[in-house]
């Protein structure tokens, strides 16, 4: 069985002859990914945060579909150019500058993958009645052994998971709704728009935070996959997924408050009563499996895409591919069982950090891909340091380090840091948006003003 055999590639290019699917499996994965408990987590700090839950959902709805499209475009760079996500940026930093937000998107995978650790560790505690810490760890061992085996298998499972959420959540939504006053809950829809931006920045951060992989989710696609069909399939699943899951967690949080904080698994499958609670658990077990084993997955790619430029290796043994998957695994599985208290405060504190360090990264990205070289690229100077590539960028680090900078002043990270011009603008938290749009145009601009965009191109 195809599904069953282990992936040969690593961060090597993937040949025409190995090429298959269609990019309508992406839809499936992306929303499988989408519909589960940590995205209800999500939309659940739109509430927490202080804003009233109809302008939270609007938020959800808003965010995602803002956040979703870097998301999709960078879906659509994996058939052009068969390779995983992050190696694509030593063509931007150059092969030893892309280890700066290699590091940076290692501890996003590793921190993702411990958040669903502790979340599908409590499904699995309370079917099998396991303690917390085994529940997890036995929750991260089956989630390396997914991605042991690899690509075909993680679609294969996408496609399943996905129709499972859509039972589950559509079942949970109506027992949600029938079972409160929704009326009650939305009556006096109060704005305030302060807020109602961080969670607009929340929700926005879901998507853009899946852009250092989600082209490793594409890139076994025909290459003449057109870029239209790929963003679109992706786009569609990712965004649809997370708008119903957080719309659901917003109202869950809305109507529960303390009963459904640091007892999330618990709340969502206690809304289907005693006699489903077990297929319940089980199906939020699944649910969050998906995205935890794209995670792992690309946690290990990028870990081998940062160490190898050194190396000079273009792929991977599969002992080496398997040692990397499980020293990923092990580390996820630990930082787990260290920070499951407190779940709901360290997860806000976490996609804040991210969404400073990843947006610049995810700018020059897109339009060097895009804009600069027009989704032409020199695959073997990927993998040489000497190449026309070169070691570093100064272009694209500049660029980078300025665009986190310029998020400073804007930022507002409640309790720990609040720059200067938060306070202006209400406490509002805009520097996500500077951190999208300024590193990509300043990048732009100097490869135009040193000649990069005609130089570099194969």
């Amino acid at each position: 069985m195809a599904a069953a055999t282990l992936e040969r590639r690593s961060i090597d290019p993937v040949p025409e002859s190995e090429r298959h699917g269609h990019p309508r499996s992406l839809f499936t994965l992306w929303f499988a990914a989408n519909t589960q408990i940590t995205s209800a987590v999500t939309g659940a700090l739109t509430v927490l945060v202080g804003v009233h839950p109809l302008w939270a959902i609007v938020a959800v709805v808003l965010g995602n579909a803002l956040g979703g499209i870097p998301m999709a475009l960078h879906a659509a760079q994996g058939p052009k150019l068969g390779i995983p996500q992050m190696i694509q940026s030593r063509a931007q930093f150059g092969v030893y500058g892309a280890v700066l937000p290699l590091v940076l998107v290692v501890v996003m995978y590793l921190g993702y993958f411990a958040s669903g650790n502790v979340l599908g560790g409590q499904a699995v505690a309370q079917i099998t009645h396991l303690p917390a810490d085994a529940a997890i760890a036995v929750y991260a061992v089956a989630s390396a052994l997914i991605a042991i085996v690899g690509y075909r298998l993680i679609h294969r499972f996408g496609w399943v998971a996905s129709a499972l959420s859509v039972v589950v959540f559509a079942y949970l939504t109506i027992r949600l709704v029938s079972g409160h006053d929704l009326g009650a809950v939305l009556a006096a829809p109060h704005l305030d728009f302060p807020k109602f931006l961080l969670a607009l920045s929340l929700t926005a951060s879901w998507q853009l935070t899946f852009g250092p992989y989600v082209a490793d989710t594409s890139r076994y696609l025909p290459s003449a996959t057109s870029v239209r069909s790929t963003f679109w399939w992706t786009y569609g699943g990712t965004v649809l997924g997370a708008v119903w899951a957080m719309s659901f967690g917003a109202l869950a949080y809305a109507i529960a408050g303390k009963a459904f904080k640091g007892h999330e698994v618990a709340y969502v499958v206690g809304l289907g009563g005693e006699a489903l609670l077990i297929p319940l658990l089980f199906a939020v077990a699944i649910g969050k499996f998906t995205v935890n084993v794209l995670n792992i997955y690309g946690g290990y790619m990028t870990v081998a895409t940062a160490l190898t430029a050194f190396s000079r290796r273009a792929a991977l043994s599969q002992a080496a591919r398997v040692t990397y998957i499980a020293a990923v695994g092990v580390l996820g599985g630990v930082l787990a069982i260290l920070g499951r208290g407190e779940f709901l405060s360290n997860f806000v504190l976490f996609l804040d950090f991210l969404l400073y360090f990843l947006t610049p990264w995810s700018s020059i990205n897109l339009v060097d891909f895009y804009l600069v070289r027009k989704e032409t690229y020199d695959l073997d100077a990927v993998y040489d340091p000497n190449g026309r590539y070169g070691r570093w960028s100064a272009r694209a680090l500049i660029a980078y380090v300025l665009g986190i900078a310029i998020q400073i002043p804007f930022a507002n990270v409640d309790g720990i840091f609040v720059g200067p011009m938060a306070p202006v603008l209400g406490g509002a938290d805009i520097s996500w948006l500077l951190g999208l749009l300024v590193p990509g145009a300043l990048y732009a601009a100097l490869m135009r003003r040193e000649g990069g965009h005609t130089r570099l191109v194969k």
